[in-house]
């Protein structure tokens, strides 16, 4: 693990490295070891000069010549970063986490937006984007008693589970890490209302990808061993058995961090994931918030199980609190809804959607909703 601050000439050069698309951690280690010391020499050296000795593919070279020089790159990439209110970080700042820094192939560098506070224990909450009616209020009271313990609660900022964590650490004023599959310039639209709430509440979002990569199927599955890699441990807490989520669990048996699976239902699809991982030997069982606490080496009672009331949830938007706010256990035509909340039908339906995604609302027959 890197301790100690990097020469400002070899910070450049990495940074500029690190921003050419099809150069990873593992091959990124090979050119340093190439470059030993030269950094400084490199950096302002047009790229043209040097690039046919470097250990990459004729890809890498070439887009390395197109680029000019890496002093040119390094500038464009800290240019945008800054727009965006991105930190830059490298392994040996004091805001780079210290855990992810163990991981042999953890990013050289990463880009965040937030606070990293002192340090402390932190388990990884992840779990499927689409769990069953009721569920996320259940992940998110779960989340809610971790950080009330003293716990970290490091997640992924997808729909579904992911969300539902980030917020019930925010409901008791605990700290919460996001780590994305996109740059943190072009998050998507449900992120783009949770990640002021993470900032606001006194966290933090990272991401690997420098500015302007927009997620893809190839970004999300790097990125899950950037959670388990920032955490003391993983908890599944609901997924299928070809969940995302698995995706964490391989990435943390290869670091070597404790995982942990809550069980469901045997006739439930959305927990036969968990379900296997406890049965193969795989995760220990976790039964509630306690066990998730003693994982990461803290001993303390979680606080009970608290209910939020949803028009002040953070990330949630006025439109949603609005319609909310006229539903209850008796369904109601979304008719209805549109003419109370004052909504025209295309906001009354997103609003719904967000409802749904929160685990907050139930769509019955004939377009009729209640609260959950």
């Amino acid at each position: 693990m890197d301790t100690c601050p990097l020469p400002s000439a070899e910070r450049d050069a990495l940074l500029a490295l690190w921003a050419v698309p099809g150069i990873g951690s593992v091959g990124l280690g090979g050119m340093r070891r190439w470059a030993a010391g030269r950094w400084a020499d490199l950096l302002d050296t047009p790229a043209r000069d040097w690039v046919d000795g470097l250990p990459a593919s004729d890809l890498v070279r070439a887009r390395l010549r197109a680029a000019g020089s890496l002093r040119a790159v390094a500038d464009e990439v800290r240019e945008r970063a800054a727009r965006g209110r991105m930190e830059v970080l490298h392994k040996g700042d004091p805001a780079y986490p210290d855990r992810l820094a163990e991981v042999r192939d953890a990013p050289p560098v990463l880009f965040m937006r937030g606070s990293v506070p002192r340090p402390r224990r932190r388990l990884a909450l992840v779990g499927t984007r689409h769990p069953e009616q009721g569920f996320l209020r259940h992940a998110r009271a779960f989340a809610a008693a971790v950080a009330g313990g003293g716990a970290g609660v490091v997640s992924g900022a997808a729909a579904g589970v992911d969300r539902a964590c980030h917020l019930g650490a925010l409901d008791m004023g605990g700290e919460t890490w996001a780590f994305l599959g996109s740059a943190l310039d072009v998050v998507d639209a449900a992120q783009a209302r949770l990640v002021p709430a993470i900032l606001d509440g006194g966290g933090a979002v990272f991401s690997e990808l420098p500015p302007g990569v927009r997620a893809s199927k190839q970004t999300f599955p790097r990125r899950n061993r950037l959670i388990s890699g920032a955490s003391d441990a993983v908890l599944v807490l609901r997924a299928g058995e070809k969940s995302g989520a698995m995706h964490t669990v391989a990435a943390a048996r290869v670091q070597g961090r404790p995982i942990l699976a809550c069980p469901g239902e045997t006739w439930a699809e959305a927990a036969r994931g968990c379900n296997l991982l406890v049965a193969r030997g795989l995760a220990q069982l976790c039964i509630g918030p306690r066990d998730a606490l003693r994982a990461v080496g803290l001993d303390g009672t979680p606080p009970p199980p608290t209910e939020v009331e949803p028009g002040q949830m953070p990330g949630m938007s006025n439109a949603a609190a609005r319609i909310y706010a006229l539903l209850g256990r008796e369904a109601r035509p979304v008719e209805e809804l549109e003419e109370g909340s004052g909504l025209d039908p295309g906001g009354a339906v997103s609003a719904l959607c967000e409802l749904e995604l929160l685990g907050l609302v139930l769509q019955t027959s004939g377009r009729r909703y209640q609260r959950v």
